[in-house]
């Protein structure tokens, strides 16, 4: 076990879709750059992780929609400049494929992806999708849970609510600019709507199996089909409420077997969802634990090909199909 560990560092790496860490920075609960005992992630517990690669969602709240979202978004972005491109030289901005792929080559610099979760940061309006992407978002999550201008959001599900024709010229925009389409909250009729949209594969950045644990939130095997056959990914989710009734590290891993089961390995990336959840499984408490979860797939049978494609490289090459 020891053997394959070292080879997955000498030749992959880490890369996360999904942590709320900027929600923590934003209240000045904690720094960046200084190892804390609360949340999850930090820059010195991602190097002890060996995370290369990290999603930060600009997560707006439900008190700041509709007429305070876009405000909030660039209080969030304001904040990531700030704090977690503070020092440039450990952590850097990442917008485009090729300069993310060198980053992590290179292994000197870790790279930050910006993300926003709820398209209300839009404020209806694709002018603001330009600018935001010119402040280096490159991501953002169409809907949360709630209904907006886009779409509905899974706890809307039961209107039956898709794309709006707006969501559409969204979605064709977001594929003209370059930016990451993210389903992770989406009502199934948005999904499905989305899927015929856009001409680049989009992703489901935290989410795991409808199959494996009934939740609104988890995807159907038909849903996780056509995202793998669209060249997609899903970052399948540390979430208890999504794992399972046991929320253990083994729970987890029914999920990472069912996609494999049905699709193969190519589309599983890992989501975490840290800082925006409150408990995590066991042996998975925070970012400096991701190599427990390297070392559990290898006891599970996987390759080392296929642990380097769930934990990093799945990621990267998606990232060469939209950047």
């Amino acid at each position: 076990m020891e053997a394959k560990v070292r080879d997955f560092f000498m030749s992959g790496f880490i890369a996360d879709a999904h942590c709320d860490t900027l929600l923590d920075l934003a209240q000045n609960k904690r720094r960046f750059m200084e190892k804390s005992s609360t949340g999850h992630l930090d820059f010195p517990r991602m190097e002890e992780g060996r995370v290369a690669l990290q999603f930060f969602a600009a997560f707006i709240g439900s008190e700041y929609k509709p007429e305070r979202a876009l405000k909030r978004t660039l209080q969030l972005i304001d904040v990531f400049y700030k704090e977690v491109l503070a020092n440039d030289k450990e952590i850097v901005l990442g917008t485009s494929y090729r300069q993310i792929k060198r980053a992590i080559q290179k292994k000197q610099q870790k790279v930050a992806l910006l993300t926003i979760e709820g398209g209300e940061a839009l404020a209806g309006d694709l002018h603001v999708l330009h600018v935001l992407y010119r402040l280096g978002v490159r991501g953002i999550g169409l809907t949360w849970n709630e209904r907006n201008d886009i779409a509905d959001g899974v706890w809307e599900s039961t209107s039956g609510g898709g794309l709006t024709n707006f969501g559409r010229r969204v979605v064709r925009e977001m594929n003209k600019l370059g930016m990451i389409v993210d389903l992770a909250h989406i009502a199934e009729k948005g999904f499905w709507d989305t899927m015929q949209v856009s001409e680049k594969p989009v992703m489901v950045s935290h989410a795991n199996c409808r199959k494996v644990h009934d939740h609104p939130r988890n995807l159907s095997d038909e849903q996780i089909k056509a995202l793998a056959d669209a060249g997609g990914v899903i970052g399948l989710t540390l979430a208890p409420d999504f794992i399972g009734k046991e929320r253990d590290l083994d729970s987890f891993l029914a999920h990472v077997d069912h996609v494999a089961g049905l699709v193969g390995t190519k589309c599983i990336a890992i989501g975490s969802d840290y800082d925006g959840i409150e408990e995590t499984p066991a042996g998975l408490e925070d970012v400096t634990k991701m190599p427990n979860l390297v070392i559990a797939l290898f006891k599970r049978g996987y390759t080392l090909e296929e642990v380097k494609n769930i934990m990093g490289q799945n990621l990267l090459d998606y990232l060469a199909k939209i950047l």
